[in-house]
């Protein structure tokens, strides 16, 4: 079946799927944990700032490992990175489902995140190089849907499955995806090129970049917690500052750099990726909070969170191919800005509801955001990928997901330190729920500033390639 699969016309679209499959999974992961994270409180004692290192450890590690799977896969081939991803993944999602304790499910957590990083890093790549030149913006576009989708579902789908059969069914289920997965990349997807060992790793620069991310983004994360004065945190920004310095200094100077720093002087690139790093950050400030809101302040059961939580990513599916459609005919300017200023709407209207709400009246919220997010993602990742050359397709396809998981670790650390730093606690007593939406609305208005800047700064891209003007890019980015 698989070698008539590999004649077909369509053969690109049946590795597209298959890509899909892995990208959709590992972002999935991303954010699936936050509804279970009250239940989980309750059956391991752990507070927020220490539950939120279930969802931090996983985005961090992905965003440490990206650059050096991508690059290996390079060199070594990039349907062997992509299938051992599959193996690792379903190793250590079943790790993660048999957790005794909080720091057990967070190295699992990690586990977990180096087999998503080698699934994360090969999908650009991989659909890079199957699809023609005319259709990779389409294919990428469609890609950045999968990711933007796989990780807003995480929630609802999370807390389906936590009300049929509890909190460690979010990753059981990973395991026959992942069995799935493995047998139909290792049989589908089009074998390695020889030769691409020859070019030199570059070690130094993988360290500097994993020390410095992991160093400044630690030090993010738990500063609320420990104190911003407090000299593990001082020490943590210093470092991570000075490594990364020492990385774009090694980058460079070597032959064959992990990134090419040429493609941040290519200004809608670098614009969309900002804003796509803004409109994360706000997104994932609601996604951590919410699930705290529903079961906390409203009671409701995990289903219910689940059910509800779903308007997002629904609005978002049915949004987003007509944004993108509509982007092609007129370019991205408006639907970007306007979709951030959409998912602006939607965290002042959060920032609205009470502790009285009803089912009916939080659901605005979450569908106002998912047509936000479906206006800006596919016309954002379209931008992006038009401004860059064919032969650097495949490094802005990781980059991209770099700043996107750097772009949820900053909204998870920012709403806590925030939430913590207003008075907000997770288990409120009844005297408490005051503090608690004073502290939750106050978030929201933060995220929706964020967003509203998002929009701002999208408005200054200005220029857009479409694919037949990316030959004059080939000559000015390289």
């Amino acid at each position: 079946m698989f070698e008539q699969i590999k004649t077909s016309p369509d053969y690109r679209w049946y590795v597209f799927a298959t890509v899909s499959i892995g990208t959709f999974m590992s972002t999935l992961d991303s954010s699936i944990v936050n509804v279970a994270l009250p239940t989980i409180s309750g059956q391991f004692h752990a507070e927020l700032s220490l539950l939120q290192w279930t969802v931090t450890a996983y985005l961090l590690a992905i965003t440490s490992l990206l650059p050096v799977f991508g690059r290996l896969a390079d060199m070594f081939g990039r349907k062997r990175i992509y299938v051992s991803g599959f193996v690792i993944f379903t190793i250590g999602s079943a790790l993660c489902g048999l957790a005794p304790g909080i720091w057990f499910l967070v190295g699992t957590r990690v586990l977990q995140a180096v087999g998503a990083a080698m699934l994360m890093s090969n999908s650009a790549a991989i659909i890079v190089d199957i699809f023609p030149f005319q259709e990779r913006g389409k294919a990428l576009g469609l890609t950045g849907t999968v990711v933007a989708l796989g990780s807003m579902s995480g929630p609802a789908l999370g807390g389906l499955l936590i009300g049929l059969a509890g909190w460690r069914s979010i990753f059981y289920i990973n395991l026959p995806l992942g069995i799935i997965g493995y047998l139909v990349a290792h049989s589908l997807l089009p074998e390695d090129k020889p030769g691409k060992g020859q070019e030199s790793f570059d070690f130094a620069g993988a360290f500097l970049f994993a020390g410095g991310m992991i160093s400044l983004l630690f030090a993010i994360n738990t500063g609320s917690a420990w104190g911003w004065s407090n000299p593990p945190i001082l020490l943590g920004m210093f470092l991570g500052l000075a490594l990364l310095t020492l990385f774009i200094i090694n980058e460079r100077r070597v032959s064959h750099p992990m990134i090419a720093l040429s493609l941040f002087r290519n200004r809608p690139f670098i614009i969309g990726n900002i804003c796509g790093w803004l409109s994360f950050v706000a997104m994932f400030a609601n996604t951590m909070l919410l699930p705290f809101y529903l079961q906390q302040i409203l009671n409701y059961t995990p289903s219910q969170v689940g059910l509800l939580m779903t308007a997002f990513p629904v609005a978002m599916a049915i949004t987003a191919p007509i944004s993108g459609q509509a982007s092609d005919k007129f370019g991205p300017l408006l639907l970007t800005s306007g979709g951030l200023a959409v998912s602006a709407l939607g965290l002042f209207y959060f920032s609205t509801l009470t502790a009285a709400a009803t089912f009916y009246q939080v659901i605005p919220g979450s569908l106002i955001m998912g047509v936000g997010a479906g206006m800006f993602q596919s016309p954002n990742n379209s931008s992006v990928m038009s401004s860059v050359p064919p032969p650097k397709l495949g490094l802005a396809g990781g980059i991209s997901s770099l700043v996107r998981n750097v772009g949820m670790i900053t909204g998870i650390a920012l709403s806590v330190s925030l939430f913590e730093l207003w008075g907000g606690i997770t288990r409120p007593s009844i005297n408490q729920i005051p503090i608690f939406m004073q502290a939750y609305h106050r978030v929201m208005l933060v995220a929706m500033a964020i967003s509203l800047l998002g929009a701002f700064i999208s408005l200054n891209r200005h220029s857009y390639a479409k694919p037949e003007g990316r030959k004059r890019l080939i000559t000015e980015c390289l």
